[in-house]
């Protein structure tokens, strides 16, 4: 077969073509409204997602203390407060460390035990066993405040509860509870998983 003949044949076989400027737009307008929807989506749960990992950290950094506490032979502890910031009351929660001086901000992993604000419309409601709830009132957030949840060096706490809701209507959104041996857990409504 002869060169010329064959590069028409290749020729005929492969036309190049590209995309046409009404068939870009369609893609574009397609991907543009997929992703707006799926921002919307994601946008309203990111509270909520939030909110879990505030709380999730609260429990790992739970666990980290009371290892602390026992390696160290310092008590831990958690205070619960309400401050006020442009008007709104806010709940946050911070980490206290027991010294001769009396309980202060933990010197050491100042990024681990840094102060955390909840969202302004939610609350929340300390337990613990055999303290009457009349007895566990949320301190102010000073450095100096005394923890209401100690992580003792011994590797014991007093077993408790904090429940996370919301302030307009009470719903329960989040039990944390732990164990005599601080064995904290993160209960969804305050209801445990079922096992699958």
């Amino acid at each position: 077969m002869a060169p010329a003949r064959r590069r028409k044949l290749l020729h005929c076989v492969c036309p190049q073509r590209g995309f046409s400027l009404l068939e870009l737009l369609v893609t574009l307008i397609v991907v543009v409204l997929i992703t707006s929807l799926v921002t919307l989506n994601v946008g309203s749960g990111g509270r909520g997602i939030q909110l879990e990992a505030q709380l999730n950290n609260l429990v790992d950094v739970a666990s980290y203390a009371l290892d602390e506490a026992q390696i160290l032979g310092v008590d831990y502890g958690l205070v619960l407060y309400q401050l006020s910031r442009d008007g709104e009351q806010l709940y946050g929660y911070g980490w206290r460390e027991r010294r001769p001086e009396g309980w202060r901000v933990p010197e050491s992993g100042k990024d681990i035990f840094a102060p955390v604000e909840l969202a302004p419309d939610l609350e929340l409601r300390l337990e613990l066993e055999g303290v009457p709830l009349a007895d566990l009132a949320l301190q102010d957030s000073g450095d100096e405040a005394t923890p209401q949840v100690i992580l003792y060096a011994s590797g014991e706490t007093i077993a408790g509860a904090i429940d996370v809701q919301r302030r307009d209507s009470g719903e329960l959104l989040w039990r944390l509870e732990w164990d005599l041996l601080g064995r904290f857990s993160l209960l969804l409504r305050g209801e445990p998983e079922e096992d699958s």
